[in-house]
């Protein structure tokens, strides 16, 4: 039996009548991590295998009642819990680059039976928050910058996590996109920029039927989002009719146990600190009515017990890491890795006819899987660049690795090889999930935050390639990253360009795989690339202030009449597809594009249709267009296939403030289609809405 909202709700009154049985004090309990934050401090500081989440955080759960733990496991690029087990997949950014929500359901299902195999129940890692700017350190954690692709990759996820009958938790409601201030910013922005932009991929993935949204640490409008009445009780179990349950994020996700109880938070993770004796004390003082006990109760018991019965299935822990699973972390970072440049087709590289393979730069040699905060996964191994590369050549080909640091070594050897691989960019060091000094024991070991500096690469990265790049015409920048690094200052100094994101435990085959040719790349940018810094929107990363405004990413850029230097959903192939035929319409209900799509090259490949939707005849300010559908499409050579995408009239409308709901023009609307966002790379037409 599968875990929807429609089975779960049949648990209402059998949850009901359970809760009626409780004693306040039980009931409170429901509501509370059962972590203890000394000893939490006292594992990790005495047992580095005793990492956060190394197994699965309890809270609630009274077994006389018959009322399961919730059992709370970290990601999202795998499971959190344990040393040397769980696979690691490639980080979500690189899942957005492929654009394949059918893969992700398949990520979604074998973290799922790796949570269950760990005896854990909710999955912590549905990640969809919008990075206003790409320089939020944690960004890496997400799809890409449009709310709409957010929307349908995290929907999937949701879909295929629930499938083995884990709950799905959505995070971080809402508008958390930055680390340094993470805990005392307050985002600003108004109603229609709400709505339009920071809300809809949540509402998307409640839809898609996820049983818990976890809240962001951040203020919006001057009120903590774990204690916020209009997010939590208006919108998300009001307005979106939400069934599941709420809880914080950890340890300073809530300030005041008043506040946090009666605007709509259910559950205080990972430790009790404003909940527990607290929160009953506010109860029998009249501060918190008991009916508010109640609802959260029903919510949690509802649930736990629906997913718990939902199926007997067994799950062991020959599941964890397994070979399955290990293999799809591998096939999707060889479907998002993404080829950015390939003058006169440097890739690939023919490795039975390379004599001497050169790798420059330190991260190369590193085992770069992504940040050091809670979605740090513990693999048993991480391929890194050099080792595929050194695995896949022959025997005859001699490789060599240098760091980089002495110029003219470097230059000797690159003129010496017959190609030359710089891999270059980011760690845990660079980005991540940002904690305080203070706080940084008594959480995640580590600190990452934003890239307050620059989005490009290291100087010292920019002066290597420079420096040897213009050595050897074959020479090929793999960019590691959780999100855009700025290229302008040196693409034209190399022939290749790929962007491998953080990608995974197998990362290094994917990407020789790549590199040689095995794997046609087909990845797409799952944000624009511009040409200045200053181009995108700015930000104070150390603030207790922050407004987003309505326009970011490539749709600020379009408004602004700014051309970037690589557009959204961009990706190169080592084949070449064409696009023909397109046709537009409506049905009452959805806007269709269809067109043919035609290998033109001499190798099987993947393209990523995409359909975007203008919206210049309207009334009021609104973006050039904005994407509203994608399908990927498998081709061999020469053959040709037709394509259908499809988008609802709901994701058509604009928020009305003055009347505070959402509006569908009736008006003739642009509709694109094609393989990216620019409209060199786009068949146009119109539809009419009357």
């Amino acid at each position: 039996m599968k875990c929807t909202k429609e089975y779960r709700l049949r648990y209402t009154e059998r949850a009901k009548e359970i809760v009626k049985g409780l004693t306040l004090e039980e009931k409170v309990s429901l509501m509370s991590g059962q972590v203890q934050l000394e000893q939490m401090i006292k594992d990790m500081t005495e047992d580095p295998n005793k990492h956060y989440n190394y197994i699965p955080y309890p809270a609630g759960g009274i077994e006389e009642k018959g009322i399961p733990a919730m059992k709370f496991c970290d990601g999202p690029r795998g499971v959190v819990c344990g040393v040397g087990q769980s696979t690691c997949f490639p980080v979500t950014m690189l899942r957005g680059a492929t654009f394949d929500v059918e893969l992700e359901e398949r990520v979604g299902r074998a973290i799922g039976k790796e949570i269950r195999a760990w005896g854990g129940n909710l999955f912590g890692g549905v990640c969809i928050n919008l990075p206003y700017n790409p320089g939020w350190g944690r960004s890496q954690e997400t799809y890409g910058e449009d709310s709409f692709h957010l929307g349908q990759m995290g929907s999937a996820l949701v879909r295929g996590v629930q499938s083995e009958n884990v709950i799905a938790c959505v995070k971080h409601y809402a508008f958390n996109s930055m680390e340094i201030s993470r805990f005392k910013v307050n985002v600003e922005c108004d109603k229609r920029t709400e709505r339009e932009v920071y809300l809809p991929h949540f509402k998307d993935c409640i839809d898609a039927g996820a049983a818990s949204v976890m809240s962001a640490y951040n203020l919006y409008k001057g009120v903590h989002c774990g204690h916020h009445d209009y997010l939590l009780n208006q919108v998300l179990k009001g307005e979106w009719d939400f069934d599941g349950f709420v809880i914080s994020d950890f340890i300073w996700g809530i300030r005041d146990t008043v506040e946090a109880a009666n605007g709509g938070m259910d559950i205080e993770m990972c430790c009790t600190i404003h909940f527990g004796e607290k929160l009953v004390k506010a109860v029998r003082d009249g501060l918190v009515p008991e009916e508010k006990i109640d609802e959260a109760a029903v919510r949690i018991v509802r649930t736990l017990l629906a997913f718990t019965e939902a199926d007997g299935r067994e799950y062991d822990m020959s599941l964890v890491g397994c070979d399955e699973h290990i293999a799809l972390a591998r096939e999707v970072a060889e479907k998002g890795i993404t080829l950015l440049q390939n003058k006169e087709n440097v890739l690939p590289l023919d490795k039975n006819n390379l004599k001497k393979l050169v790798v420059l730069g330190e991260l190369a040699d590193k085992g770069v899987i992504g940040d050091h905060g809670s979605s740090r996964v513990f693999p048993k191994y991480v391929v890194t660049a050099l080792q595929g590369i050194t695995e896949a050549v022959p025997e005859s080909v001699e490789v060599v690795y240098y760091s980089g640091e002495d110029h003219d070594h470097a230059r000797k050897l690159a003129k010496e090889a017959d190609a030359v691989v710089f891999v270059v960019g980011y760690d845990h060091d660079d980005e991540g999930e940002y904690v305080t000094e203070e706080q940084m024991e008594s959480y995640t070991g580590g600190i990452g935050g934003d890239r307050v500096k620059s989005l490009g690469l290291h100087q010292h990265e920019i002066d290597l390639i420079k420096a040897v790049g213009p050595v050897n015409k074959n020479s090929v920048v793999v960019m590691i990253g959780g999100n855009m690094i700025m290229m302008t200052e040196w693409k034209d100094d190399v022939s290749g360009i790929l962007m491998a994101y953080y990608p995974g435990m197998e990362g290094g085959r994917a990407l020789a795989s790549i590199i040689f040719g095995e794997v046609n790349p087909s990845g797409k940018l799952p944000y624009v690339v511009p040409y200045k810094e200053e181009h995108l929107p700015q930000v104070e990363w150390d603030t207790t202030e922050q407004f987003y405004d309505y326009y970011h990413g490539y749709t600020k850029l379009e408004k602004e009449g700014i051309e970037p230097l690589l557009p959204y959903g961009f990706g190169l192939s080592y084949t070449t597809f064409e696009v023909k035929d397109a046709k537009f319409s409506t049905d009452g209900q959805n806007v269709i594009a269809e067109c043919t799509v035609t290998n033109t090259g001499g190798r099987a490949g993947t393209e990523v249709v995409q359909m975007y939707v203008g919206f210049s005849n309207s009334q009021v300010h609104r973006p050039k267009k904005v994407l509203r559908g994608f399908a990927r499409v498998e081709l061999e050579p020469g053959e040709s296939k037709s394509v259908t995408i499809s988008c609802p009239y709901e994701k058509l409308r604009y928020y009305n403030e003055e009347i505070n709901d959402w509006v569908l023009e009736k008006m003739d609307y642009e509709v694109y289609i094609g393989t990216s966002s620019a409209d060199k790379d786009l068949l146009k037409g119109k539809v009419t809405i009357a």
